[in-house]
C-alpha cells in the first residue's frame, strides 16, 4: 500500500457538517470500538484486510490493532491521535477511482457519518478492543436501584433515562396472563383463569402464576420447540429419498430436561458426550442422539467419503451456532473473513466428532446404533416377560431318564432314516397368481415379487426309472429373511395355508392315504390335506422349519419301467397372501413310514454321521436340536416360544433412537476449499481455537467430553452469552444482540451489553439454572409492559431496542395449531411419545421416492396432539407448518422469520385441522344452554380471546351468520359436506345446517389476528 498525501481541504462539506454533529454526540457518549467502529470495518474492510490470509491485500490487517497502527516505512494505516496522518482516512475520502477504499467493485463508499466516526475514534487514540463476545464476562453490578427494583429493570431504566424515556405501563391483566401462558407453555390460559386474574392481579398473584406455569409439563414442550430448531431435529434423513428415521426419544429427553430443570451445563455434556460418561444411563445415551441429528443419505449411489465429510461439517456448523453463537461454518473452505476462526480450527472441531461410529450411506434409514428406549410401563412389562421366559427356559431344559432314552432312540432312528429320502429336482415351477418362483442349488423354491391373495403353484419333476414305486412325498417349509416375519409363508405374520396338494404321475392322479406333519396350527391340521378339508397351517411356529408327509395310496399302480414325470399342484385359497414362501420336496420308496419319522436338517445329519458324534460338544448340539423337535417337550416348547414371541412383539413396539457409539477416530484433515477429494491438507487432531479459553490439557487425545466440558467452563464467555441472548429473544422477540445466530464481527452489538453480561454471569452462578433465568426475566417490569407503541417510540425506536415497551408478534406455527385445538376442546395434552401426522393434502408426498410413500394421517387422539410432536419431514415439511414459517431443519435455525402472507389466512380457513376445530367449537357453542345469538357470540369470544365481543365485531359477525344460515338452509348438501371434515364425531341431535352456520362465526374467530398473535 503506497501512502496517499491527505489534506483536510479534501473533506466534503457534508463530512464537516456530520463531524460537528457527531462530535457533540460523542462528547456525551465516547466512541467505543466494538459498538461504533468494528461494524464499519467489518462490513467494508475485513474481506480484504481481515482474518482470512488467502484474500488479504497489502499485508494489512484492520482487525488486529498492532498491525493496523505499525509503521509501514514512514506512514501508518492508522496513526493514533492523528487522523490527518492516517492512510485509512486518506483512502476512504479519496476521489481517485484507483485509490479509494473500499474499491467501487467491493461496495458503496463510506457515508459521511461513518467517516466522521472513524476520524473521531483515531483522534481519541484509536483504541482497539477484542470483539465483545470473545471478551471474558464483565464483572457487572446493576445500576443503582430504587427500593425493590428488579435488577433487569435497573439496567433498562438507566438507558431509558439516558434517552429521555420511561417504562410503559403494565399490560392489562388479561393480556399479561395470556402473554405469560403462551411464552412459558405455548398454550392459552383457561378463560376462567384469566377472569380470576383480572379480579386479583397483585405482584404475588402474578408470581404464583409464573411458578405454576414453570411447573407445568407443557413448559418443557414450549422450550423444546425452540431447542429442536437449533439442533435441527427431524424425523427424516433429509437427503435424496429423505427416508423416515426414529429419533423421537431424543425429543422426549429434551422436553423432560427442561421440565426437570436439568442444569444447562449437564444438558450440554449429555448431548455432546452422553455416551462417553462413566457408566452412562439410558437417558444419557438417548441424549447423545444429538450427534446423529444431521442430515444423512440412504442413496446407494453417493460417495461415502463425501457424505462423511458433509456430516462432519454439519456438526461443526451446528456446534458453532448452538453453543458459540458464531458462524464457525464460514471457515469450512478458508479462514473466516470476519472472525478469527481459521480453516484449521474448523477441522480441529470436526476431529472431536471423528470417533462417531457411522456410515456415509445409511442403509434403509437405519443407522448403526438403534437404541431401544422403553417407556416406564414397557420396561415393567419387559422385565416381567423376561422373568417368565427365564422360568420357561428352565422348564424346557429339564432332564429326565425318559427324555435321555428318547434322545438316544432319536439318534438311532435318524441315522436309519437318513438315506430313505431323496430331494426332488424340479425342472419348472410356475405361479398362477404371478409370483416369481426361483429354484436354488439346494433344490429349494423361493417365492418373491408379486404376492397375490390366492395362488396355485405347479411343480414339474422328472422321475428316474426305479424298481420300487414312490410311497410318499415330503414337503419341507423353510424360513427365509426375505419373507415377512422370516416366513415360511408370505402373509404378514409369516404364515400360510395350503388347502390342497394334488399330484399326478405320468398324468395319472395320486391319492393320499394319510398325511401328517411335524407341527400343525389348531384347526388347520395336516390331516386335512389327505381328507380334502380346509387346509394346513403352522401358527404359532412361523419363522421355523417344519415339514408335512403325504403317503401315497396304492403306490404299486405307479410302478414304471421307464422315466416318468411327477406334477405337483399346491392350492392356496385362504386369501390375504397366505401362500408358501420357501419350500422343498423330497420322495421315498420306503414302506417304513411312521408318523414319528425324524427329519433332521442337513447339518444335523452330517453331525450324526461324523466321527465327532459322541463328543461332548456334538452331543450338546444334537440334544439342543432334539429338544426343538421331540413331542415330549411340546407343551414346554410351545409355552416358551409363545412367551418369546410376546417379548419380541413388545420389544418391536419399543421406540428406538440413533444412539451415538464411539469407535476408533477416523483421520481428519483440513480440506482445502472444502474439497472432500483433496487429501493434501494437514492432518489435525481435536483442539479449540487459540483465541478462546484454552481447553484443559491432557496427555491423551481430546474427545467430545473434553469439548463439552470446555464449552461450559465458566471461563468460556460465549456459551452463557449465547444462551441468555436467545432466552431473552423468546420473551421480547429479539435478543439483546439481535443477531442471535452470530455474535461475531458481522453481528450487532448488544443494546445493553452490561445487562447481557450480568445475566450470563447470573446464569452461570445459579448453577446454569434455566428456570431461574426465565423467572428472572418474566418477573421484570420490562417484561410486564404493554406492547402498544406511541408514535414517538415508533419513530425513535422502531425496533424496540430500548425496551420502553413490550413487543408483539405472530405465534409460531405449532402454537397457532395448538391454540385452535385448545379453543375447540380437541387438544390432546399427553406429554412425550412418537411423532404424529396431522391431516395433510392428498398427493403432497407424491414426489418422495425410494420408496414411494403414501401419507397416512394419525387417527384417534394422536391426531390432536401438540405441534411439537408433528412428524418433521425435511424435504416436504407439513404445509401448515411451512405456511407459518417453521424451518425444514435441514440446518440449525436460531431464529424463525415471520412472514405475513395471504396463504396463511387460507390455511386457517381451509386446512382440515382448522375446519374441524371450527366445527367442534361451533358444536360446543350449540351445546350450551344459551339460545340468544348475541350471547352465544359473546360466550365464544370469551372462550377464544378471554374477552367480550365488541359492538362492531358483533354487528359484522351477525351479518355473516344470517347470510350463512340462509345459504345452508337452501343448500343442505353443502352443510352436510362441511360438517364431515375431520375425525371428530358429529352430534346426531343437531342439524348440519345449524352447525355449518355457526362454523362461519368460529372460522372467523380462529382467523383473527388477535387469535394468532402474542401481545
Amino acid at each position: 500500500m503506497k501512502p496517499l498525501q491527505f489534506h483536510l481541504s479534501t473533506l466534503l462539506p457534508a463530512t464537516l457538517l456530520a463531524f460537528s454533529t457527531i462530535q457533540q454526540a460523542q462528547a456525551e457518549n465516547p466512541i467505543q470500538f466494538n459498538r461504533d467502529i468494528r461494524p464499519i470495518l467489518s462490513d467494508n474492510c475485513y474481506a480484504c484486510h481481515g482474518p482470512d490470509a488467502s484474500t488479504r491485500e497489502a499485508e494489512l490487517r484492520l482487525d488486529v490493532g498492532e498491525d493496523a497502527i505499525r509503521d509501514r516505512g514512514g506512514y501508518r494505516a492508522i496513526d493514533p491521535g492523528h487522523p490527518e496522518k492516517s492512510e485509512l482516512i486518506a483512502r476512504i475520502v479519496s476521489e481517485d477511482h484507483d485509490l479509494i477504499m473500499p474499491p467501487s467493485e467491493h461496495g458503496e463508499p463510506l457515508s459521511s457519518e461513518q467517516i466522521t466516526l472513524l476520524k473521531q475514534w483515531i483522534r481519541e487514540g484509536a483504541v482497539f478492543e477484542s470483539h465483545w463476545s470473545f471478551q471474558p464476562l464483565a464483572d457487572v453490578t446493576p445500576p443503582e436501584q430504587e427500593k425493590n427494583e428488579h435488577p433487569i429493570d435497573a439496567f433498562i431504566a438507566a438507558r431509558l433515562k439516558e434517552k429521555g424515556y420511561q417504562f410503559s405501563s403494565q399490560a392489562e391483566p388479561r393480556v399479561l396472563l395470556k402473554r405469560l401462558s403462551f411464552d412459558l407453555t405455548g398454550l392459552p390460559p383457561n378463560p376462567e383463569d384469566v377472569h380470576a386474574f383480572e379480579e386479583s392481579h397483585t405482584a404475588q398473584d402474578y408470581e404464583k402464576w409464573v411458578e405454576k406455569l414453570l411447573a407445568s409439563p407443557h413448559y418443557g414442550e414450549r422450550m423444546a420447540m425452540y431447542w429442536l430448531d437449533l439442533v435441527r431435529y427431524a424425523d427424516s434423513l433429509g437427503y435424496h429419498g429423505d427416508q423416515e428415521r426414529s429419533v423421537s426419544p431424543y425429543r422426549d429427553y429434551v422436553i423432560r430436561a427442561f421440565n426437570e430443570n436439568k442444569p444447562f451445563d449437564q444438558f450440554t455434556i449429555e448431548q455432546l458426550a452422553g455416551d462417553l460418561l462413566p457408566n452412562p444411563t439410558l437417558e444419557q445415551r438417548v441424549a447423545s442422539t444429538y450427534n446423529r441429528l444431521n442430515r444423512a443419505s440412504g442413496e446407494g449411489g453417493v460417495q461415502p467419503k463425501e457424505y462423511l465429510a458433509k456430516y462432519a461439517a454439519d456438526r461443526v456448523r451446528t456446534l458453532g451456532t448452538v453453543w458459540l453463537g458464531t458462524t464457525v461454518g464460514c471457515a469450512e473452505c478458508h479462514d473466516h473473513k470476519f472472525d478469527p476462526y481459521s480453516i484449521k480450527d474448523f477441522y480441529s472441531f470436526a476431529a472431536f466428532f471423528a470417533d462417531i461410529k457411522e456410515l456415509g450411506i445409511v442403509s434403509g434409514a437405519r443407522h448403526i446404533e438403534q437404541l431401544p428406549v422403553p417407556t416406564p410401563e414397557q420396561k415393567v412389562q419387559q422385565e416381567k416377560l423376561k422373568s417368565k421366559v427365564a422360568a420357561a427356559e428352565q422348564e424346557y431344559q429339564k432332564e429326565s431318564p425318559e427324555l435321555q432314552k428318547a434322545f438316544e432312540n432319536w439318534q438311532a432312528q435318524s441315522l436309519e432314516e437318513a438315506d430313505l429320502w431323496d430331494n426332488l429336482s424340479p425342472t419348472s415351477v410356475t405361479s398362477q397368481g404371478g409370483a416369481t418362483l426361483n429354484i436354488d442349488d439346494e433344490r429349494t423354491i423361493l417365492a418373491s415379487g408379486k404376492s397375490p391373495d390366492k395362488d396355485i403353484y405347479r411343480i414339474a419333476v422328472p422321475l428316474e426309472q426305479s424298481p420300487s414305486p414312490l410311497t410318499a412325498l415330503r414337503m419341507e417349509i423353510l424360513p427365509d429373511d426375505s419373507l415377512p416375519n422370516k416366513g415360511p409363508g408370505r402373509a404378514g405374520n409369516g404364515n400360510f395355508v395350503v388347502n390342497a396338494i394334488n399330484a399326478t404321475i405320468n398324468g395319472k392322479s395320486v391319492k393320499w392315504s394319510r398325511s401328517f406333519a411335524s407341527h400343525s396350527q389348531q384347526s388347520f391340521p395336516a390331516e386335512n390335506l389327505a381328507e380334502n378339508q380346509k387346509g394346513w397351517a403352522i401358527l404359532p411356529q412361523t419363522g421355523q422349519r417344519n415339514h408335512v408327509v403325504l403317503v401315497i395310496e396304492n403306490p404299486a399302480q405307479f410302478a414304471s419301467e421307464k422315466d416318468s414325470e411327477l406334477v405337483i399342484e399346491i392350492t392356496q385359497n385362504h386369501g390375504t397372501s397366505h401362500t408358501l414362501g420357501k419350500f422343498r420336496f423330497s420322495a421315498t420308496s420306503s414302506e417304513k413310514l411312521s408318523d414319528k419319522l425324524s427329519f433332521p436338517e442337513a447339518s444335523i445329519l452330517a453331525l450324526l454321521k461324523s466321527d465327532e458324534r459322541n463328543s461332548a460338544e456334538s452331543q450338546e448340539k444334537l440334544l439342543a436340536y432334539f429338544r426343538e423337535q421331540t413331542p415330549l417337550l411340546k407343551t414346554e416348547r410351545d409355552s416358551l416360544n409363545q412367551l418369546r414371541k410376546e417379548l419380541t412383539r413388545l420389544e418391536a413396539s419399543i421406540l428406538t433412537t440413533l444412539a451415538t457409539k464411539a469407535t476408533d477416530p477416523r483421520e481428519m484433515r483440513v480440506l482445502p476449499r472444502g474439497d472432500w477429494m483433496n487429501d493434501s491438507g494437514e492432518i489435525v487432531t481435536p483442539s479449540v481455537p487459540k483465541f478462546l479459553t484454552p481447553v484443559v490439557e491432557k496427555t491423551e487425545r481430546l474427545n467430545r467430553l473434553d469439548l463439552a466440558n470446555w464449552l461450559v467452563d465458566a471461563r468460556n464467555p460465549l456459551v452463557a452469552r449465547t444462551f441468555v441472548n436467545r432466552i431473552w429473544m423468546l420473551f421480547f422477540g429479539q435478543g439483546l444482540s439481535p443477531n442471535v445466530d452470530d455474535l461475531g464481527a458481522q453481528g450487532q452489538s448488544p443494546s445493553h451489553p452490561e445487562l447481557l453480561d450480568w445475566l450470563a454471569q447470573e446464569f452461570i452462578e445459579s448453577g446454569w439454572d434455566v428456570k431461574h433465568l426465565v423467572k428472572l426475566i418474566v418477573t421484570s417490569q420490562t417484561y410486564r409492559q404493554h406492547s402498544q407503541a406511541t408514535s414517538e417510540l415508533r419513530k425513535q425506536d422502531p425496533f424496540n431496542r430500548l425496551y420502553a415497551r413490550q413487543s408483539r408478534w405472530r405465534l409460531d406455527a405449532e402454537m397457532i395449531r395448538d391454540n385452535a385445538l385448545a379453543i375447540s376442546g380437541l387438544l390432546e395434552l399427553d406429554v412425550g411419545g412418537p411423532s404424529v401426522k396431522p391431516y395433510q393434502p392428498v398427493g403432497y408426498w407424491a414426489q418422495l421416492n425410494f420408496p414411494k410413500r403414501t401419507y397416512q394421517n394419525s387417527v384417534g387422539e394422536s391426531q390432536y396432539r401438540r405441534g411439537v410432536y408433528t412428524h418433521w419431514q425435511r424435504t416436504f415439511l407439513h404445509p401448515s407448518l411451512l405456511a407459518f414459517d417453521a424451518p425444514a431443519r435441514e440446518e440449525c435455525t436460531a431464529r424463525r422469520e415471520r412472514s405475513n402472507t395471504p396463504i396463511q389466512a387460507l390455511v386457517l380457513l381451509n386446512d382440515p385441522t382448522y375446519v374441524e376445530a371450527a366445527r367442534v367449537f361451533a358444536q360446543k357453542i350449540l351445546e350450551t344452554q344459551i339460545t340468544s345469538e348475541t350471547e352465544r357470540l359473546d360466550w365464544a369470544w370469551n372462550q377464544a380471546l378471554a374477552r367480550s365481543i365488541s359492538d362492531e365485531e358483533q354487528s359484522v359477525v351477525l351479518a355473516q351468520l344470517h347470510e350463512a344460515k340462509t345459504y345452508y338452509e337452501q343448500h343442505p348438501e353443502a352443510a352436510a359436506q362441511v360438517v364431515q371434515v375431520g375425525l371428530a364425531p358429529v352430534p346426531s341431535g343437531v342439524s348440519p345446517a345449524e352447525i355449518a352456520t355457526w362454523m362461519t362465526a368460529t372460522r372467523i374467530l380462529l382467523n383473527l389476528q388477535e387469535t394468532i398473535t402474542r401481545y
